[in-house]
């Protein structure tokens, strides 16, 4: 018996070519090299990193740290806890809202509901365009002197401050970044409804099931493989979503926040320049800030000496 499967096996590696063995190697090979060189490697080095002190230029410089790079954050970074918030904030967001919903709108699209083809143009529509491009297109329609804000009747001077708004402003980007992922999910599902033996469904209307129990019983455990896709997909659009959330805040957050300790913020007084922009004096905790205001956003700002500082 061993005999005879060991005769199998190489007459099997004997019906291979070596034109073919060349073939295969670099079908196989190549691609295998390159995924272990530049993401197994660079990940294991990083885990090994983590555990020593270095500054990222001489490899002479590694020393040993133990686990004081992880104490210092599960300790002393509140920070580390923040954006392990707002991580779960996304998958709990993704998860049980923005997947769903794409599942549901492709369910719909594959009954031919009453304008399904607009639905199906406009929902993808947003999958072609790069998380950046889709950032700077709502910090157009969001910010200063955009649609919105001139639906709500606010002008630059009294614009609402949706970006740089804490509040609101994580609420804002998971929407936004929804509205990508959504088209993305739909188009998935619709290939694999597809793809399903209409003669399932008829059976299952035979047997005098339910809409739902057609679906939770025969349709959706037959998508298996389009399952496990949407949740990949779903994971790395939590984790890639950070681009788009940076491409809106960078302008605002990275010019007010960083210019100003956080307090209120009082506009002082604006000043037409013509063009649609605007200079604005601005007032945090007593700190004042000559700020540039334009159809594209939030200018350069200028602090002005204090008053205590020009007494002195």
């Amino acid at each position: 018996m061993t005999t005879a499967a060991t005769n199998k096996k190489r007459s099997r590696r004997s019906a291979f070519t070596r034109q073919d063995r060349a073939t295969l190697a670099g079908f196989v090979g190549v691609p295998t090299f390159l995924h272990v060189a530049f993401v197994w490697v660079p990940a294991l080095m990083t885990i090994a990193l983590s555990f020593t002190y270095w500054n990222g230029v001489a490899l002479s410089n590694i020393r040993w740290a133990g686990f004081n790079n992880y104490i210092t954050i599960f300790t002393k970074s509140p920070v580390f806890w923040q954006a392990l918030w707002h991580n779960i904030v996304w998958l709990l967001w993704f998860t049980l809202i923005a997947t769903p919903l794409g599942v549901l709108l492709a369910y719909q699209v594959d009954r031919k509901i009453r304008g399904h083809k607009f639905y199906e143009t406009v929902y993808y529509l947003p999958v072609v365009l790069s998380l950046a491009v889709i950032g700077i297109i709502w910090q157009f329609m969001l910010g200063p002197g955009g649609f919105f804000q001139g639906i709500m009747g606010k002008g630059i001077e009294n614009a609402i401050p949706i970006f740089s708004n804490d509040s609101i402003n994580t609420w804002v980007i998971l929407g936004i970044a929804s509205w990508r992922h959504i088209g993305y999910i739909m188009l998935l599902y619709l290939a694999g409804l597809k793809a399903i033996d209409p003669s399932l469904r008829e059976a299952a209307s035979i047997d005098g099931a339910t809409e739902w129990q057609t679906f939770k019983r025969v349709i959706f455990p037959s998508m298996k493989p389009v399952n496990i896709i949407v949740v990949v997909i779903t994971i790395i659009a939590i984790l890639g979503g950070l681009v788009a959330a940076a491409m809106l805040l960078r302008r605002y957050r990275d010019r007010l926040n960083t210019a100003f300790v956080k307090g209120p913020l009082a506009i002082k007084s604006v000043a037409n320049v013509g063009d649609g922009s605007r200079i604005i004096l601005i007032e945090v905790d007593g700190q004042q800030a000559l700020c540039g205001v334009g159809r594209q956003g939030v200018g350069a700002i200028t602090l002005l000496p204090r008053s205590s500082d020009q007494g002195d």
